[in-house]
């Protein structure tokens, strides 16, 4: 298969490719971020890497069976500020090149991506300059993060997939999420804090639990989960066992957990009592456990909440130090928690690119790189109807 890709970025198309089992005889891209080509020459050395879009003579590539492309949604995106909702944009210009592309090769089969979110006067355009009608794919049928993207394409037979059942917690290399799926992972990932996750739900961040030998924390190593094992926290409360438990009085505090002065934390009271009234707000917080279910009639003493997915308070966010390192201590009667970002080997897996897939760049060109491709999952779901055509 003769494969053309616009705004390729790490070439999830390609991988995509492969696991749909689809042969390809050669493998043209258009891409002019540095670090997503670097990533996808070091996967794919093959790929003839052609620059910019809006410099492309697709004409030479008449003949090739599929033109693949998502232009950016930049432009068009529910979170920005005056986003664009017509036509007479920089974001449309950039899909008219993807409709120029396909005009030029003559490409038999098309794949064109956006976000669900994207104005319906955009997406009507975009039905109109490609001739069919989008189909809305989450991502969440076969990965642990929901994203809900539109297709377009006229390749045959696609059909909604199979939900597989993948949760946030399959994918940890360590530490507890109090979400059954991740929010959709997106390029400004490197920036999550934790008033992200709490308050604006999106850039889910996950719980790991310390425990303090010798008067210094450790982060429990990913090994020390697994599944089907009868494990016991540090803290003496069995992982996953459901315990009876109330919401605690909490504050956050100005001083630091440490002398090296990289943490904040909350502290909770054991007393069951809410710190006094003050006129700082941070000071009067409330730790709750999540609950999970109930025993009998539900009543007082019969909610059952679980150890693993504590829910706390908004203003842990705080700013600060946090921001900066994007870990927040957390202090609750069974133990201490450190919230933290995800890994770019967890981001990956919501991708479900292969583990260290864009290693070789920073962490940050590897979030972006990451939260701008595609699940890869979905697409070779979508490619595998061109087996029986």
């Amino acid at each position: 298969m003769k494969v053309l890709s616009l705004f390729d970025g790490i070439s999830c198309g390609r991988l995509a490719l492969e696991r749909a089992g689809l042969p390809v005889e050669c493998y043209d891209a258009f891409e002019i971020d540095k670090y997503a080509v670097t990533v996808s020459k070091r996967n794919f050395p093959d790929i003839v890497h052609h620059g910019d879009v809006f410099d492309g003579d697709f004409t030479q590539f008449r003949g090739y069976d599929l033109l693949l492309g998502g232009s950016p949604c930049t432009y068009w995106s529910i979170a920005r500020k005056g986003r664009e909702t017509t036509s007479d944009g920089m974001g449309f210009k950039l899909f008219m090149q993807y409709v120029r592309a396909l005009r030029e090769s003559e490409c038999r089969y098309f794949l064109y991506e956006n976000n669900y979110s994207i104005h319906q006067n955009i997406k009507d355009e975009i039905s109109n300059y490609l001739g069919v009608e989008p189909i809305m794919i989450n991502s969440a049928l076969l990965s642990a993060q929901n994203r809900k993207r539109c297709y377009w394409t006229n390749i045959p037979n696609v059909t909604q997939p199979d939900d597989l059942g993948i949760m946030l917690a399959d994918v940890l290399e360590n530490g507890m999420p109090w979400q059954d799926k991740s929010y959709c992972m997106t390029a400004t990932y490197d920036g999550a804090v934790l008033y992200n996750t709490l308050k604006r739900k999106q850039r889910t961040m996950i719980a790991v639990p310390i425990n303090t030998i010798n008067g210094k924390s450790h982060a429990i190593p990913a090994t020390y989960y697994k599944t089907g094992e009868s494990l016991f926290s540090p803290f003496g409360s069995e992982r996953g066992k459901q315990r009876v438990a109330i919401p605690v009085g909490a504050a956050q505090r100005g001083r630091y957990a440490d002398s090296d002065k990289t943490e904040q934390h909350i502290e909770v009271r054991n007393d069951g009592k809410s710190n006094r009234l003050t006129t700082v707000q941070k000071d009067t917080l409330v730790c709750s456990p999540v609950r999970v279910g109930q025993y009998g009639k539900g009543g007082q003493g019969q909610r059952i909440y679980s150890v693993v997915g504590k829910s706390v308070t908004l203003s842990a966010n705080g700013g600060g130090q946090g921001a900066k390192t994007g870990l927040y201590k957390i202090d609750l009667p069974d133990g201490d928690y450190v919230i933290r970002k995800l890994t770019p080997v967890e981001a990956e897996r919501l991708q479900t690119l292969p583990d260290n897939y864009t290693v070789g760049i920073s962490n940050t060109q590897r979030y972006k790189c990451i939260g701008n491709g595609w699940t890869v999952d979905v697409i070779a779901h979508i490619l595998g109807g061109l087996h029986n055509d």
